[in-house]
């Protein structure tokens, strides 16, 4: 589930002085932040666990729509993927 935390917005300049607390404040509260270059967002801080997490839902939203579609095609069992992943005997 996404969990919308608020952003953040801060400079350049001021970012410049506070990297390493910006990059602490996102990596551990998966606080989104802004970094703004004349008033206008130029780049953001994320969590890497924030990326991960909106390819999870991505990937899920789109084996739904494939689902719904019918085009989902074959499937591995899920015996199988243990063997594979090493799981499973």
């Amino acid at each position: 589930m996404w969990n919308h935390v608020p952003m953040t917005e801060i400079t350049i300049s001021a970012a410049r002085s506070q990297l390493g607390d910006l990059v602490r404040r996102a990596a551990h509260s998966r606080e989104t932040i802004a970094i703004t270059d004349h008033g206008h967002v130029a780049a953001l801080l994320v969590s890497p666990q924030v990326i991960e997490d909106l390819e999870d839902a991505l990937a899920v939203a789109d084996y739904q729509r494939r689902k719904a579609e019918g085009t989902l095609g074959e499937g591995i069992p899920h015996e199988e993927v243990g063997r594979i992943l090493g799981l499973r005997p």
